[in-house]
């Protein structure tokens, strides 16, 4: 029966209050239904707290507490066991690392240390001095198959991987000075080996283990012998699913020709280029870890290519430019040509805009072809900006970089709106034609709910400007946005950003209005108008500067426990737009916030209080796509 109830003593249960045997006897001679029993004993645990709930989970005293009534032990089975405690509980100790444990068992006829007897009847008194943890003295790998061997010939990555997995600190892995748990190192072989398969070694395995424990020393030498098998290289890559569009595409994703080791970053990398594109709506890259084909291993590539043509509608509302409804086209395959189109069209209270992109799929070193039209009308609350544009370029994504690179034809017309105080002077019109490189770099734990990491956006360009009724000339275009995110303690996230951006052209050159800088808004300054916080014009109109600086930080945390998204945040920001650095002095704008991380991203609502202006203004941004 005690080998049916309880098993291997490792059952994860609960201290409590026993049922006695009186009760069973009056249950078996019938008539009388059973009653709940006078406790029989109490188990008390005297140990760190930790230690506590493990003793009170897996020893056989605490299991016996939680046995039906049909199943009570005698009391010759419940001496065994109380006897046996002190070694079953010295053994789960060694688990956690303790392997000089001092554990003294009483019952409630023995005296406890301070001479007085037990007050509680039935009383079980577990006592544990745990001693100093055992810990790490050292951990030895010994690879075995293809690695060891590449290793004797001086095989740079075989190398590169010993020495990482080496290292101190490598995540899941125990290392020297940590305390040696029995979970910790079976975590440990078991990372060891994902890693090594990661690496390129697909069907890696354990060979052997073994932990030597220096009881005087509290020391464990720890020893993993992993066998390789051996590297696997890359093959053809197998594609299937592919119902419109080019197996030649999809195979240059990859990113590697064959013989190249099959790494899971390489695998994962080719995985997202694919999802990337945008072409499918499900993308799943896989390697068979056989090792009768590791010379050559197929690459098997599973897709599902998502519709042809998507047309999605939406509304929105912004502090910014007020509501907005916009409309989205898009098709992946035009007239049968690897060419993607993108149309959308915006219409809202201060913006108004249209944009066509085409771009051709992905090829070789993951680039694509660009043409972009691009019709914009802005309204701040001193004029109207309306700019036409014409990009012809190329693009290169990767999960982490982006990079643009185009010539663009620009034309832009800024008006002063009627009632303010430019506007009886006449609009002005200036074009130019450029060469632009943008790039964005991202290191982020979430690219759409960041919480860790930064982020990077630098655009270059130069060219030539030309203005109705004034001189033209070169000018160039520099600008960077660096945003940081960091927690910060318990449940605490902090967030930074920096902008700077400059034009440079000789005196007189006037560069289009849209190639300039502005600020004030949801995402620059807050507590100022969108794009108010520029320079103004001899009439007193707001015209864009030659010169930008703004920068914000920011701590958020949940306002609940029971409502993880919902965020409360404090900020402050300081920047603006100008025509000479002489003339900047910051326009300040602090507050508190709201913040629902949804899963489009979040959503957000700021109230704001402009220093310069002393007045407060409320921010807002959210969007519903249908």
């Amino acid at each position: 029966m005690l080998a049916a109830a309880l098993g291997s003593g490792c059952a994860s249960l609960t201290s409590g209050v026993s049922a006695g045997a009186a009760s069973n006897t009056a249950a078996a001679s019938g008539g009388t239904p059973p009653r709940p029993a006078r406790p029989e004993f109490q188990l008390v645990v005297e140990a760190p707290p930790a230690l506590r709930n493990l003793l009170l989970r897996h020893l056989d005293l605490a299991r016996l507490q939680q046995l039906p009534d049909d199943e009570r032990l005698g009391n010759a089975e419940f001496n065994r066991l109380v006897a046996a405690a002190p070694a079953q509980a010295r053994e789960l100790l060694q688990t956690e690392g303790y392997f000089d444990a001092q554990v003294q068992v009483q019952r409630e006829d023995e005296r406890v240390p301070d001479g007085s007897r037990s007050a509680v009847p039935g009383t079980v008194r577990v006592q544990v001095v745990p001693g100093t943890p055992t810990r790490v003295a050292a951990l030895q790998l010994q690879p075995e198959g293809d690695w060891r061997r590449q290793i004797a010939a001086g095989d740079a990555d075989a190398l590169a991987l010993q020495q990482t997995l080496l290292a101190d600190g490598v995540p899941g892995v125990l290392s020297r000075g940590q305390v040696f748990r029995n979970a910790d190192w079976s975590a440990t072989k078991q990372q060891l080996v994902n890693r090594l398969r990661s690496a390129g070694y697909a069907a890696a395995s354990l060979a052997r283990s073994d932990a030597s424990i220096d009881a005087d020393a509290q020391t464990a030498t720890l020893v993993v012998a992993l066998d390789s098998g051996p590297r696997f290289l890359a093959g053809p890559v197998q594609v299937s699913g592919l119902q419109h569009h080019d197996l030649a595409m999809v195979q240059a994703q990859a990113g590697f020709g064959p013989g190249t080791p099959l790494t899971e970053e390489r695998l994962t990398a080719f995985q997202d280029r694919l999802q990337k594109t945008k072409l499918f709506s499900s993308v799943a890259v896989a390697l068979e870890p056989d090792p009768a084909t590791a010379a050559a291993a197929p690459v098997r590539v599973r897709v599902v290519e998502s519709l042809l043509q998507q047309a999605t509608v939406g509304v929105g509302i912004s502090a910014n430019t007020g509501p907005r409804v916009t409309l989205e086209h898009t098709h992946r395959r035009v007239f049968g040509f690897p060419v993607v189109a993108d149309n959308k069209a915006e219409w809202g209270r201060d913006r108004q805009s249209w944009a066509g992109d085409f771009t051709t799929h992905p090829g070789a070193g993951f680039y694509r072809n660009l043409l972009g039209v691009q019709i914009e009308r802005v309204i701040s609350n001193t004029d109207v900006v309306l700019s036409q544009r014409l990009r012809l370029g190329r693009t290169q994504d990767t999960p982490r970089i982006e990079r643009l690179y185009f010539l663009e034809l620009l034309r832009s017309r800024q008006a002063d709106l009627p009632g303010t105080a430019g506007s009886g002077s006449a609009p002005s019109t200036a074009s130019a034609l450029s060469a632009n490189l943008h790039w964005v770099w991202r290191d982020l734990d979430n690219a759409l709910l960041p919480t860790r990491g930064l982020s990077l956006a630098l655009q270059g360009g130069a060219g030539q400007a030309t203005q109705q009724g004034g001189p033209d000339g070169p000018f160039a275009r520099v600008y960077g946005r660096l945003t940081g995110y960091l927690p910060l303690g318990t449940h605490w996230y902090g967030s930074a950003r920096i902008e700077l951006g400059q034009l440079i052209h000789r005196q007189g050159v006037q560069v289009p209005d849209a190639l300039g800088f502005r600020a004030g808004g949801d995402d620059s300054v807050r507590g100022y108008a969108y794009r108010a916080l520029a320079p103004t014009d001899a009439t007193g109109g707001t015209t864009s500067g030659g010169r930008l600086l703004t920068a914000s930080l920011e701590v958020a945390r949940p306002i609940l426990p029971s409502m993880p998204s919902l965020w409360g945040a404090l900020f402050i920001d300081a920047g603006r737009a100008v025509a000479d650095w002489r003339d900047f002095t910051p326009a300040w704008g602090y507050g508190a916030g709201i913040r629902w991380r949804s899963p489009v991203g979040p959503l957000r609502v700021d109230l704001a209080w402009a220093d310069e202006m002393k007045k407060l203004r409320l921010h807002f941004s959210v969007g519903i796509a249908f």
